[in-house]
């Protein structure tokens, strides 16, 4: 991947975050990448989402808690809007 386009799209993702829960720090990016790829992987291919989390219970658990977390902040960020 260039440079170039990591950066943007970096930029891109530090946006959306801000947008989604009204904060853009390293931590919360990485918890809102993950719970997008994740989303998006449950829609796509629900199978292999449900294998995962079968296969892999404490990250299922840890995921649940990173959807729970996103969530309460975009409900909280969208109240102070």
């Amino acid at each position: 991947m260039e440079k170039v386009f990591a950066e943007q799209f970096e930029a891109l993702i530090e946006k959306y975050s801000d947008l989604l829960v009204g904060e853009s720090s390293e931590e919360t990016k990485e918890k809102v990448k993950t719970w997008a790829l994740y989303s998006h992987i449950a829609k796509s291919m629900p199978a292999l989402a449900k294998h995962w989390n079968e296969l892999y219970p404490e990250a299922k658990q840890e995921m649940k808690e990173i959807i729970n977390e996103i969530k309460l902040l975009n409900e909280k960020h969208r109240q102070l809007k």
